[in-house]
């Protein structure tokens, strides 16, 4: 791959050009690529959290305030729980006072909770206002900050509220990566190893063959490794913005996932629960015939290099069936779950039958191994 100081990556709907995805060494740049949205007699509402705030919010406000009106900042809470209809509300109450009209914009600085809740905001706000995502963790730069898809979870639910809005700027400082903590970095993998065993082989094998350049998050691993990651994801959406077909094979892995984010309550990170439903959906495909012995070990001991889980305790299997049945990707009574034919080539079917999810879900909870009791 070749090596860069900085990457653009434009993408498109429907052939035409919608926004930049911008990855940079730092945000010395960002407000040349903001002073490009026409904002300097707008107003700008920083989004943020407890957590990323303090971090970076003095930054990004600076970085703003030369290029547009006025800057406000709006801080909510750190963590999934406060990704709620709740958390919208007072979000808009303080664009409300602050007298944000429908050319002002928002830009979200944080991790995937404060993507997707900004972006719902704006969705919303006046029936849709401007946002622009600036993801600090791994798994909102590779995954939630790209594509438009925004949301809230209501109650248990995860992500059930939501639209479709996509932002006018994505820009991703890789530097922030080095205040990551390294679970938080492994959960942003899952996502990462998830493009390459849906669409590229190859670079699924570049992500094992550098996996020790990749943990010391040595920015000549970062910045082409995000790229391709991204190339993936806008590549996908490009061909499916509203997820009718071709965007779901993203969810690879978010099926029983999902399900176990639930009702583990959270406990585990997002990429912590996709990497055991990568190791599920592998499962059930190896026993379909459709992955080798060989490929298999190779999702699994992928997983397991960058430190993410490919089995956990607690639930029960047959919760697990039952949650996952009542997935928001249910169509017409059936599962729309995403299978490998082999290692870079996913496809959506939906003949997954009980007794495979429940196989799948007792191995996972059987810790990962072949000594698990079969259907």
């Amino acid at each position: 791959m070749e090596e860069k100081n900085s990457v653009i990556l434009p993408v498109q709907r429907d052939g035409e050009f919608c926004y930049s995805i911008c990855l940079e060494r730092s945000f010395q740049e960002l407000s040349g690529r903001i002073g490009d949205l026409d904002v300097s007699r707008r107003r700008i509402c920083i989004v943020t959290d407890s957590h990323v705030g303090p971090l970076y919010g003095k930054a990004v406000k600076e970085a703003l305030s030369g290029v547009c009106k006025k800057v406000t900042v709006y801080t909510i809470e750190a963590g999934e729980e406060y990704k709620t209809l709740d958390t919208v509300r007072g979000l808009y109450e303080h664009l409300i006072l602050e007298r944000f009209d429908r050319k002002d914009l928002l830009a979200a600085l944080g991790g995937g909770v404060v993507g997707d809740l900004t972006g719902f905001a704006a969705a919303t706000y006046l029936r849709g206002i401007r946002f622009i995502q600036i993801p600090t963790t791994l798994l909102a730069q590779v995954d939630s900050s790209i594509g438009g898809k925004t949301g809230v979870d209501f109650d248990s639910y995860k992500n059930m509220v939501g639209a479709f809005h996509m932002p006018s700027l994505v820009y991703m400082n890789l530097s922030v990566l080095r205040t990551l903590p390294e679970r938080q970095f492994a959960s942003g993998m899952a996502e990462i190893l998830k493009h390459g065993l849906i669409r590229n082989e190859a670079y699924y094998q570049w992500l094992i063959e550098n996996q020790e350049h990749i943990r010391r998050r040595s920015y000549e691993a970062l910045l082409p490794m995000i790229a391709e990651s991204c190339k993936i994801k806008r590549a996908v959406v490009e061909a499916d913005p509203t997820e009718q077909g071709e965007r779901a094979l993203l969810n690879f892995g978010h099926t029983l996932g999902h399900a176990v984010e639930k009702l583990k309550e959270f406990q585990l990170l997002h990429g912590e629960c996709v990497a055991v439903g990568i190791a599920g959906a592998a499962r059930i495909a190896l026993k379909r015939g459709l992955l080798t012995e060989a490929d298999f070990k190779r999702v699994t001991e992928g997983l397991r290099a960058f430190s993410l889980p490919v089995s956990t305790e607690g639930p029960e299997a047959e919760r697990i069936v039952e949650i996952t049945r009542s997935d928001k990707k249910m169509e017409a009574g059936s599962i729309k779950f995403v299978l490998l034919r082999k290692i870079g080539e996913a496809f959506v079917d939906r003949t997954v039958t009980n007794g495979e999810l429940l196989s799948a879900a007792k191995w996972i909870l059987g810790g990962g191994n072949d000594e698990t009791r079969e259907i």
